[in-house]
């Protein structure tokens, strides 16, 4: 049976006070520590929302050296985390030093029981709070697109670039590589398109064998081959009033490019084995990882196709391209994943999300998936790992050191990430950011960050 009451950890060397403050907190489940290492693999474990910590930790029991550095640890892996300190009765500037580190409170010895549940329960409630804001904010924030996470700039010059073209009929064809989302870019369009209300039909042309590919497209009429024992629609005719998505486009049979080409040249197609020409209102978006370019070179596409199906293109940056888009797509895919593949996970571990930003991701937000959903089957912890996730450790350093790079980094992603998530709504986001509308004006100057409003 699964334990429902908050987890409160205790990190105290000394054996009797901890076991006083043990059986003090009955209505919480108490995790105990008495040393750094033992408190980190808790928290890494349980993912406790309060900790109560002495600031006097072996190996330095009567110094604050090892607590200070115990709470430091504790809130980079955990910052959401409120950390209680105790510290004894005369050493009330050291406590005051740890709130200005980013405790939540602290307490003097000798422990008045009363006052300190006060503070741990006040802890809980505020933890509560700030969990249920930021899980409105996420749910209420806007996405450039439907189903599309853009907090970095190339994805949303993409999405621009979408939601200008979506009103139009402009046959639209998208390239990428492999897994970097283009058919969810393809209904994106159509839902931000007049057409939205009727169907969006996708067909793999690298998935359907040649001799099948024509009628699967434009369907057959009754005894046109062997058996054809009934007329079949095709996808085009299913589509009608909605939208085409041809993936792989660019590796469509010479043959068939010719009969698609003429199909968007009149917009009427013929059934295999029919003489009726069929009138079809459709719009068709294509898709490819290749080259098409290349390949009408080497005669392998129609120039002429592909200068049909270009009308407006899009392409689809790689992952490795996206600046600071991999942790924010990570937590995404997290909490979309999270109900499916395992228990409800708070996130990554710090190994796991340098690990993140180190990689290149060949196989692109695909493969990012794919990791999550291992991190999320094998992690026995709260906190997903580098191991759990099956990435090495990052080579070098994870993060630049030179502190004022570090800063200028940190507030241009932040500024993007909070213009991603308002839609370029300057007000909001400089209340997401937790600055004035000047401050922000000022930073976007500084950091050389347009806006599209």
């Amino acid at each position: 049976m699964t334990n429902d009451k908050p987890k409160l950890l205790i990190v105290e060397d000394d054996h009797g006070l901890r076991s006083q403050l043990k059986w003090c907190f009955d209505d919480y489940e108490v995790l105990t520590a008495d040393d750094r290492a033992s408190a980190m693999a808790e928290l890494r474990r349980h993912a406790p929302a309060v900790v109560l910590q002495d600031l006097g930790l072996p190996p330095d029991p009567t110094g604050v050296s090892e607590g200070m550095q115990t709470l430091s640890e504790i809130l980079q892996v955990a910052p959401e985390t409120k950390v209680i300190v105790v510290t004894g009765n005369s050493d009330r500037d050291n406590a005051v030093r740890s709130v200005s580190r980013g405790a939540y409170d602290f307490c003097v010895k000798p422990v008045d029981t009363d006052v300190l549940k006060l503070i741990v329960s006040r802890a809980f409630h505020i933890h509560a709070l700030e969990t249920r804001n930021r899980e409105l904010m996420n749910a209420a924030a806007p996405a450039p697109l439907a189903g599309i996470i853009a907090p970095d700039e190339p994805m949303r010059r993409v999405c621009r670039l979408v939601e200008r073209v979506a009103p139009t009929d402009a046959t639209v064809l998208i390239l990428g590589e492999s897994g970097t989302g283009k058919e969810l870019l393809a209904r994106a369009l159509h839902e931000a398109s007049p057409r939205r209300v009727h169907r969006f039909v996708p067909i793999n042309c690298a998935a359907i064998p040649e001799a099948l590919l024509e009628t699967e497209l434009f369907g057959h009429e009754k005894g046109a081959f062997t058996g054809a024992v009934r007329q079949v629609v095709g996808k085009v005719e299913v589509a009608a009033g909605g939208t085409l998505f041809l993936d792989e486009i660019g590796d469509m049979p010479l043959p068939l490019q010719a009969k698609l080409l003429r199909f968007l040249q009149g917009r009427v197609i013929e059934r295999v084995g029919g003489r009726t020409e069929i009138p079809v209102d459709v719009r068709v978006v294509c898709a490819t990882n290749q080259n098409l370019q290349e390949l009408t070179t080497e005669q392998r596409f129609r120039q002429d196709l592909y200068f049909r199906i270009s009308e407006i293109t899009i392409n689809v940056p790689p992952l490795r391209d996206r600046p600071g888009a991999r942790p924010v797509l990570a937590q995404a895919l997290l909490r979309r994943l999270g109900a499916l593949h395992g228990p409800a996970r708070r996130g990554f571990s710090e190994d796991a999300l340098a690990a993140i930003e180190a990689y290149s991701w060949p196989g692109n937000v695909r493969e990012l998936e794919n990791k999550v959903k291992t991190g999320l089957i094998m992690a026995d912890g709260p906190l997903i790992t580098a191991r759990d996730m099956e990435l090495a450790d990052p080579v070098g350093p994870a993060y630049v050191l030179n502190l004022r790079e570090v800063r200028a980094r940190a507030e241009r992603q932040a500024v993007l990430q909070a213009l991603a998530l308002t839609d370029d709504n300057v007000s909001r986001a400089a209340e997401l950011l937790g600055v004035s509308r000047p401050t922000i004006y000022d930073l976007l100057e500084r950091l050389q960050v347009r806006v599209s409003k």
